[in-house]
């Protein structure tokens, strides 16, 4: 058994769960999401959630923690949100926004402006003395995920300054540069 497909998920309050026909849908104040799943029954009963399985198929038994999480996620979303943090890190490197333009100087010979989806609220904060961060929060953690991951692609921390486009909090491996 799966441990975290047999644990409820607690529908707290202000959220609605659906099922029907191999599709959940999560109604919160921030928003609404839907999931499709298959090979696992998902049951509403008494503010709780239970994913179960029928058999001990290697399919089912794969997908029953997986739905349980993702579930799991829509129920967090739509009541709390996710945000994520990103912190560029080097001498030049700027953020700014203008609604949802994010446009970075990231040491290339020209800006990079990305078109941020319309579901993930954007926020840039600069403060002298300080590195610049850019703020990602949206109801659907799978979202805030890829964008933050995009933009972190454009410019991943290297391992001997640590220059580049890091989570917050994130520890980077360091190395010792070259001996003299």
């Amino acid at each position: 058994m799966s441990r975290i497909g047999k644990n409820p998920i607690a529908i707290p309050a202000g959220v609605t769960v659906e099922v029907a026909e191999g599709v959940v849908t999560v109604k919160g104040k921030l928003g609404q999401l839907t999931q499709e799943y298959s090979n696992v029954t998902v049951k509403v009963e008494e503010g709780q959630v239970q994913v179960e399985r029928s058999s001990d198929l290697k399919e089912e038994r794969a997908k029953h923690g997986l739905y349980r999480s993702l579930i799991s996620n829509m129920i967090v979303g739509v009541s709390e949100g996710f945000t994520k943090e990103l912190e560029l890190v080097g001498v030049g490197y700027r953020a700014s926004n203008q609604g949802q333009k994010l446009d970075l100087a990231l040491g290339f010979s020209h800006n990079i402006v990305l078109d941020i989806a319309p579901e993930v609220k954007l926020e840039t904060v600069s403060e002298k003395g300080k590195n610049p961060i850019v703020k990602l929060t949206s109801f659907d953690k799978q979202l805030v995920g890829q964008v933050a991951a995009k933009i972190r692609s454009f410019r991943k921390p290297e391992p001997y300054k640590g220059k580049g486009v890091k989570f917050v909090g994130e520890v980077l491996r360091r190395k010792a540069g070259k001996s003299a």
